[in-house]
């Protein structure tokens, strides 16, 4: 056999890393199901050309299909792995619409794959969870609240330093451009979106290069500049209108501007109110992606800043091609969150196996009756292994210890009546006890994960 080589960007947690990465994941499902969001599962493959659509995300694309494929495989079309959610719950919903009953809100939690550089926090093969409620043919503003709000409550159920969500309005930030005369919204977009990586110069410079005048490069990055905890970006905005370069017949412009604002204030208000401390107006953030046409969502936690975003959306016109479909959506990056949380110590399982109780074993002769007291235990529900073999107890005791296991059952002599004793290791305290009535407490029945 050839020898093995590692993979980098396909991570592989231990058991105990493993528990951490499980309870993200399981809490993630009970926030959601909590409020109402039903969980779907789409297949792992989809059209090569669907998934990449008009954008470069081909590059990234594992595309597959059988080593030894026939003629007629090769005329199929070709699948390729999704690197996202969003592709395929917009042909989930385009197939399923006359099933579904709208608004549609759904969750989603799968492993996804992207053939980008693995780095710290970025991987080929990660989970992502996704929450978005989707309309027929409108979709009522105070969803953007709630998604943000449910997406919050989740993150504060995690062992997790406090995530600030950094929120904005792409009807106000395009209302402002197009007032100060810039014609390619979605191109400006782009390069403001890249503050944090190339700088205010870094972004000067490719707006000067897209043709946009000094004035408005000045104007838009004094925009990006404004970030508050509550409404009151919306005298800060109106004031930078008003001296702001602004071009004639911008009527309509004023009117994005003034609706982005009214709505982006109720937003941040709303979360705030169900979160408190949560939410920031951010006038920064634009989510470059062309599809998003209301709020859009950023969030950081305190501390880790240099993680970027863990959680980001936005609200869009329409979820599949031909329209008709509005909604808004958010979407963890699950997999570097956990990357984070074991690299930093934020959070860790207080034992690597399941096991509570791990039934010595007196000798080979004897271990049958070791195993019945076992599932006497485990149909209690109570997880129990027994001894891989009948070292002296001391043995058997560090082989609990060293799993992490923190009660050992000692079986009775084969001549004793009962069902012999149970010693927690930890504290050293051992009592005679009955297999169909002894408990643990209640947190030492299952591992926990614990703040770090």
């Amino acid at each position: 056999m050839a020898r093995v080589q590692p993979l980098s960007g396909f991570p592989e947690w231990t058991p105990q890393e493993r528990l951490v990465e499980a309870h993200v994941l399981a809490t993630l499902r009970e926030v959601f199901a909590l409020h109402g969001f039903g969980e779907i599962e789409t297949r792992a493959v989809e059209p090569v050309e669907r998934l990449a659509g008009d954008s470069e995300a081909s590059k990234e694309i594992y595309a597959i299909g059988r080593l030894n494929a026939d003629e007629q495989a090769g005329r199929e079309a070709k699948l390729g792995l999704h690197f996202d959610l969003t592709v395929p719950f917009a042909r989930y919903v385009e197939e399923n619409q006359g099933r579904l009953q709208f608004p549609f809100r759904r969750f989603q939690i799968q492993k996804v794959w992207r053939g980008e550089r693995p780095q710290e926090g970025r991987f080929r093969e990660f989970y992502q969870a996704d929450i978005d409620v989707v309309g027929r043919d409108r979709l009522p503003e105070h969803l953007e609240a709630e998604v943000a709000i449910v997406m919050a409550r989740a993150l504060r159920e995690l062992p997790l330093p406090p995530a600030r969500m950094h929120l904005n309005n792409r009807a106000l930030v395009e209302g402002f451009y197009r007032g100060v005369g810039i014609l390619d919204v979605a191109g400006a977009l782009r390069s403001v979106d890249k503050l944090d990586k190339i700088g205010a110069d870094g972004v000067r410079e490719e707006l000067h290069g897209k043709g946009v005048s000094p004035e408005a490069v000045g104007a838009i990055l004094e925009l990006a500049a404004i970030q508050t905890p509550d409404g009151s970006f919306v005298d800060l905005v109106e004031a930078l209108w008003d001296h702001a370069p602004i071009v004639d017949d911008a009527d309509e412009a004023r009117e994005h501007f003034d609706r982005g604002a009214r709505s982006l204030a109720a937003l941040v208000d709303a979360v705030n109110a169900a979160v408190p401390d949560t939410a920031l107006a951010d006038l920064r953030i634009a989510r470059g992606l062309d599809y998003y046409t209301g709020a859009v969502y950023e969030t950081v936690l305190e501390g880790h800043e240099d993680l970027g975003s863990i959680c980001s959306g936005g609200r869009y016109d329409s979820l599949v091609a031909g329209g008709g479909f509005p909604g808004v959506g958010m979407s963890i990056g699950v997999s570097r969150l956990v990357s984070r949380m074991l690299g930093a110590n934020l959070a860790t399982a207080t034992r690597s196996v399941p096991s509570a109780v791990l039934v010595a074993v007196t000798d080979e002769e004897h271990r049958a009756a070791s195993s019945a007291l076992a599932d006497r235990l485990r149909t209690r529900g109570i997880p129990t292994e027994v001894s891989p073999n009948a070292a002296k107890f001391g043995k058997q005791i560090q082989y609990a210890d060293r799993r992490g296991i923190p009660f050992v059952w000692f079986p009775p002599a084969p001549d004793d009546g009962g069902d012999g004793e149970v010693k927690d290791i930890r504290s050293g305290d051992q009592v005679p006890a009955d297999a169909d009535a002894w408990t643990p407490p209640t947190e030492d029945l299952k591992p926990r994960i614990v703040r770090g």
